[in-house]
């Protein structure tokens, strides 16, 4: 299994409807709106490396309110709890 973060700059005005289109891409499993350089994180999990290009290249970069995409790939994956506590960080009161 192949982990991607994806992060996109997205039209300012579609952002929401981008991380909508985004979030039913085969392989995306999950899409965040993100503060900073980037407007959304998409995290994929395929298959395969070869199947990277396909869906970034012929998916994700041709949704209408793609403006850039930059994509990182995980090589090791740690704890669950630590990941999911990372982006908790400052929702508790």
């Amino acid at each position: 299994m192949v982990t991607a973060i994806v992060m996109v700059q997205a039209e300012r005005a579609r952002i929401p409807e981008t991380a909508a289109l985004l979030a039913q891409v085969k392989y995306v499993k999950e899409v965040y709106s993100v503060t900073g350089d980037w407007d959304i994180v998409a995290m994929l999990k395929l298959p395969s490396y070869d199947d990277l290009d396909d869906v970034v290249t012929a998916h994700l970069r041709k949704l209408p309110g793609i403006l850039k995409t930059q994509t990182m790939l995980a090589f090791r994956a740690y704890s669950t709890s630590a990941l999911d506590e990372g982006f908790g960080i400052g929702l508790d009161g």
